[in-house]
């Protein structure tokens, strides 16, 4: 149950630095060729299937899937630190 609850918090932690991203207006994204073709809120649902999947997973009792859901998240973390900080 715990990490159902952790991977859950990782998942609103994951949708923060998405909108953050998204909202930035960082040029990097107007490059990206699926950006412009299905817009935002594609790659937010996205976000939301991959939430969805991991916390089914680890429902039914397959940990692995949290640690693997936490990888996920820090690396998200650090892509959105390097787009917000104009370092890429």
């Amino acid at each position: 149950m715990a990490a159902l609850l952790v991977t859950f918090l990782l998942g609103i932690a994951n949708f923060a630095l998405h909108k953050a991203v998204l909202e930035s207006g960082h040029p990097l994204l107007g490059r990206m060729p699926f950006m412009n073709m299905l817009g935002p809120r594609a790659s937010l649902t996205a976000e939301f299937v991959v939430l969805l999947g991991a916390m089914l997973l680890v429902g039914n009792g397959s940990i692995l899937w949290a640690w693997a859901y936490f990888g996920y998240t820090v690396f998200n973390a650090l892509a959105a630190w390097l787009i917000l900080t104009r370092r890429v």
